[in-house]
């Protein structure tokens, strides 16, 4: 028995094969652009104190830039916003963006805080 109360919206979703390499070729890049940038932090965080031994504070900062540029990725790619207009993504991403800038500025300046405190007393 077959049913007709049931909407099968699958049948109607097609696109061409065209269309279809394009989205295929969009999902290799993301995921080739977040393996490289996941792989560079991964080994700058190791190799770091051997590339780089005098060099923490630009490593914390080189840390914080590849982590907004696969935030803002992710974001782009996989929550559909680089869909959306212009003004849509500024409304959403700009206040984001000041709040994560705060919280980098509020950490960094506490660390520093905490490690002059630390240096008088040791």
């Amino acid at each position: 028995m077959e049913r007709d109360d049931i909407i099968e919206y699958s049948l109607g979703a097609g696109h061409s094969e065209e269309q279809g390499r394009a989205i295929r070729k969009k999902i290799y890049f993301v995921t080739i652009l977040l393996s490289v940038v996941t792989t560079v932090e991964v080994l700058l965080g190791v190799f770091w104190t051997n590339l780089f031994p005098n060099a923490w504070h630009w490593v914390k900062w080189v840390f914080i830039m590849l982590t907004l540029v696969k935030a803002s990725y992710i974001v782009m790619t996989f929550m559909h916003l680089g869909d959306e207009r212009r003004n849509i993504r500024g409304l959403i991403l700009i206040p984001y963006g000041l709040f994560l800038m705060y919280a980098v500025f509020i950490l960094i300046w506490e660390a520093t805080y905490v490690h002059n405190v630390l240096k008088l007393f040791l």
